[in-house]
């Protein structure tokens, strides 16, 4: 794609916002942008080199939690690169081939965690439901060969397919100013000259039967576990029962509630300041893979003592 000025071809290319308004503060942004791309990165590494290490944590409710920390710093190292050097270095100009990869992994991300959260539920539910048949249904390898974590990955890019084929194809001829500091859909699709019908419902079909009715079924398991455990004699073993979720359950809702957020807001918040919009974006973003090692790590034992084991091989 290139535009044509004065007879010579010129690569085409989207200009990236940080936070209109303020952009004489974007160095002071940049201290909490980078201290939260820091802690997410080395908090999802920390993770996933535990579970690495630690044999006991080999089991399948470990490697879904892998399979979201490995979601967390894909989202993460996606958006790093343009949020930083647009914050850092005023870098604004991304090609018309790297806006369009940035959000088909932003986006495929998004729906691959989500599928994540439903596989790491339906793991809670056989345990709880199910325990006595647990170690034969869900093992390490039912998960290989059935293709769990494979499907989910092909779930979250395959979808996304349809929106870059049709977008690959539209011209672009209004003006080439993107609202954030990286490229999203809802933003590009307001640039084409073409009619972006397609790109308006599908999006809507997609959320649908991917993001809500996986939230659905997530709500649907643990009303089923709840069930369960309210049928124990014990307060103490329910209360520990409990606690065995609420990592999962914490995690759940700061993604579903952060994207339920930021569709409202796209969708419905037409008088909304445009401020919002941009912050919604960025919470949306950058908190949930920011929390969920933090999650884990404070109410999660075995990762708790799996990091102090780490941690004291180091020392050593």
């Amino acid at each position: 794609h290139t535009l044509v000025t004065n007879s010579t071809q010129v690569p085409f290319c989207f200009i990236l916002n940080g936070i209109p308004g303020f952009e004489v503060f974007h160095n002071w942004i940049s201290i909490p942008f980078c201290c939260l791309y820091t802690v997410s990165i080395m908090g999802n590494t920390t993770i996933l080199a535990v579970i690495r290490t630690e044999p006991s944590l080999h089991k399948p409710m470990y490697l879904f939690l892998s399979m979201l920390a490995v979601t967390a710093l894909g989202l993460t190292l996606t958006t790093l690169p343009t949020v930083m050097g647009v914050l850092w270095f005023g870098a604004s100009e991304i090609s018309f081939e790297a806006c369009f990869a940035q959000f088909f992994f932003l986006h495929g991300f998004s729906f691959i965690e989500s599928s994540v959260l439903l596989a790491m539920s339906f793991d809670r539910y056989v345990a709880f439901c199910r325990p006595l048949h647990y170690v034969s249904i869900l093992t390490n390898q039912v998960i290989r060969r059935i293709g769990i974590g494979l499907g989910i990955l092909m779930r979250g890019f395959i979808l996304i397919v349809p929106i870059i084929i049709t977008l690959s194809g539209f011209p672009y001829c209004k003006s080439h100013v993107l609202s954030h500091a990286f490229c999203l859909h809802q933003d590009v699709i307001k640039l084409a000259c073409a009619d972006i019908t397609f790109n308006r419902i599908y999006p809507i079909v997609l959320v649908s039967l991917t993001g809500f009715l996986d939230s659905i079924l997530i709500l649907i398991s643990y009303i089923l576990i709840l069930n369960t455990i309210m049928g124990i004699a014990s307060g103490k073993e329910r209360a520990k029962a409990l606690n065995t979720c609420v990592s999962h359950i914490s995690c759940v809702l700061v993604f579903y509630v952060t994207v339920t957020g930021l569709t409202l807001i796209h969708r419905f918040g037409k008088y909304v300041p445009h401020i919002v919009h941009i912050i919604m974006s960025y919470i949306y973003f950058l908190f949930p893979p920011f929390m969920n090692p933090i999650i884990y790590s404070i109410k999660t034992k075995q990762i708790r003592n799996g990091i102090n084991h780490l941690l004291s091989f180091h020392r050593i």
